[in-house]
């Protein structure tokens, strides 16, 4: 189906094109938006961040599609709709209208703008825009461990330890560390936004 710009249905995504990265946000109607913002309007989509694992409190706001599109270009883009059901719209708002002034976690990779919007329209948080950022990181995980696995297997057997038990030592060991660094990365202790929601 065909979306004009200027006329999003209530329960539209909008993709907002900023300079480097992409702003998203969902229309409730009357000309009214819901999206996931900092109080001092200085959270990006996909901004760098001092913070090891890029998280910052960020606020859900209603405001004017017009004032959060400024100068930048946006289009109506639903294209999750060939890969998910949207909800009925009364429900996608009411939804939205709920989470209106509640602070929450901002992580670029997992809780982003793209994330919150889509969570609110399928019932499921999707964002292209990280995907290839998570894809390099798992690349980069897998890597690293083959590297650590072989340097420690040539340490472990030049110091006389047989090369099966060095290599099965290593394997354990690189497991355990990954998955670690896994795990602090997602943070096994974060709620997910519906969690939140229902507490």
């Amino acid at each position: 189906m065909a979306y004009s710009k200027q006329h999003p249905e209530p329960g539209d995504l909008i993709e907002i094109k900023r300079l480097v990265y992409q702003h998203w946000a969902l229309y409730l109607g009357d000309g009214y938006v819901v999206h996931l913002t900092s109080a001092d309007e200085g959270i990006r989509c996909l901004s760098g961040s001092s913070d090891p694992i890029m998280r910052k409190k960020a606020k859900v706001k209603k405001q004017l599609l017009k004032e959060v599109v400024g100068n930048n270009a946006w289009e109506v883009n639903n294209k999750y709709d060939r890969s998910y059901t949207p909800l009925p719209v009364k429900e996608i708002i009411k939804r939205a209208e709920s989470y209106i002034g509640m602070e929450m976690t901002y992580n670029v990779l997992w809780e982003n703008c793209e994330h919150f919007v889509t969570m609110l329209r399928y019932g499921k948080s999707v964002s292209d825009q990280v995907r290839g950022i998570q894809e390099m990181m798992d690349f980069n995980r897998e890597v690293f461990t083959y590297v650590l696995v072989g340097g420690t297997v040539l340490v472990l057997t030049t110091f006389g330890v047989s090369p099966v038990a060095a290599i099965l030592a290593t394997n354990i060991s690189a497991t355990a560390g990954t998955g670690f660094l896994k795990l602090f990365l997602s943070s096994s202790s974060r709620q997910s936004w519906n969690e939140k929601k229902s507490n």
